[in-house]
């Protein structure tokens, strides 16, 4: 029997995890803890609805199909903040917008791969960009992070074969939270260039990276755009997660081949949410600078409450972003814990094992935390019920 190109991966491991709380009842002393999804739970602020509102009752075109590589001004825009922030010198024909960050790289892989290619991952990796090139026939080759959840270049340079089209980085990374040191970004890109390969380096939280200024200088280098795709998602930063608005940034050739792939999904990225990011990107640096703030608070409030859990035996592998990346004590799969916690103390997270090949043995041990949504209070609370779990 054929396997069809969906058969040959697994299914979403968010909506899988979502199942486990159907039919269950949470007491109103003890509600669920929500740590599963990395998305924003708040609409984005009024100002910016009210922005949208007046696109869609204001501007026809945003009720028509627009140009499939995105809207001339967001492209403009994003462009402009991409070379203040980086330093770089992109323009508008560096950028596409996308409908989310998963379809920009969607895209990247349609311009680099057919079927039987290879795509490094650092691994624990990101399971959309797995089960993608799943569905694609594209072979993932894992790359086991190192020390402090890094992945290492020498490795890398290892697994790379004559099918080898891209290494593809997450930083901050999903799932393990961490930020990629800006040499270790750069020896990845020479490593690419020398080796006739693509770099794709998604960047979906950079917007809430802890370190000011570029988190790299890929933009800065030579031919940047030969080699180095850069992913990025307004979703996060403006609170825009149903309308999908993405971007890649590469060279103008490249993208003239997405634009292919583009078309034949969904024609162009949907008007009103483009509208939302022009805005955004126009009106709302000093409020993305305030949620920034309050996530690197919220960070921090996971670093401070560690030790109740550090005593338990649980130890911090990974932190950044939207996540804290978790070592458990108990000797039981992460994939028979997780739907455990549902039960007892009404957390809902996602295991290690769901972000590893199968039958690896590193994502027993681990959990991803995505603790953006919960505030001090929450994250408090959150250990409380860890702690006093007994197995």
């Amino acid at each position: 029997m054929t396997t069809t190109r969906t058969a040959s991966t697994f299914a979403p491991p968010v909506m899988e995890a979502r199942r486990w709380i159907e039919g269950v009842t949470f007491p109103e002393d003890r509600p669920l803890i929500n740590v599963s999804q990395a998305a924003p739970v708040d609409p984005p602020p009024d100002a910016l609805r009210q922005a949208m509102a007046d696109a869609a009752l204001t501007k026809d075109d945003a009720h028509l199909y627009g140009p499939v590589l995105g809207m001339a001004a967001l492209r403009a825009g994003l462009s402009e903040q991409i070379n203040r922030h980086y330093g770089a010198n992109t323009s508008a024909a560096n950028v596409a917008i996308t409908s989310g960050c998963n379809q920009a790289f969607a895209s990247a892989i349609a311009t680099l791969c057919e079927e039987g290619d290879e795509v490094i991952l650092p691994t624990p990796w990101y399971f959309n960009h797995k089960m993608w090139l799943d569905m694609t026939g594209v072979t993932s080759a894992p790359l086991p992070v190192g020390d402090g959840m890094l992945p290492d270049v020498a490795a890398a340079d290892a697994l790379i074969t004559d099918r080898t089209r891209a290494i593809a980085l997450v930083t901050p990374n999903n799932p393990a939270g961490v930020e990629y040191p800006d040499n270790l970004v750069l020896a990845f890109f020479e490593l690419a260039k020398a080796r006739g390969i693509a770099l794709i380096v998604d960047e979906t939280y950079r917007d809430f990276d802890s370190r000011s200024g570029a988190p790299h200088a890929l933009f800065q280098q030579d031919g940047w755009e030969n080699t180095f795709i850069h992913l990025y998602s307004f979703s996060k930063t403006y609170r825009l997660t149903g309308h999908r608005v993405g971007a890649l940034v590469t060279s103008s050739a490249r993208l003239a081949e997405a634009e292919k792939f583009l078309d034949t999904v969904a024609i162009c990225p949907g008007q009103i949410g483009q509208y939302a990011a022009l805005w955004g990107l126009e009106n709302l640096g000093d409020w993305v600078a305030g949620e920034r703030d309050e996530i690197l608070a919220r960070r921090k409030a996971i670093t401070d409450g560690l030790p109740v859990l550090a005593d338990k035996g649980w130890e911090l592998m990974g932190l950044g972003a939207y996540f804290a990346y978790m070592k458990h004590p108990f000797d039981m799969s992460s994939a028979d814990l997780a739907p455990k916690l549902v039960q007892d103390p009404g957390i809902l997270c996602l295991p290690g094992t769901m972000f590893w090949p199968e039958g690896a043995s590193e994502g027993r041990q681990q959990l991803r935390i995505a603790f953006a949504n919960l505030d001090a209070s929450g994250i408090s609370d959150l250990y409380t019920r860890l702690s006093a779990l007994s197995l």
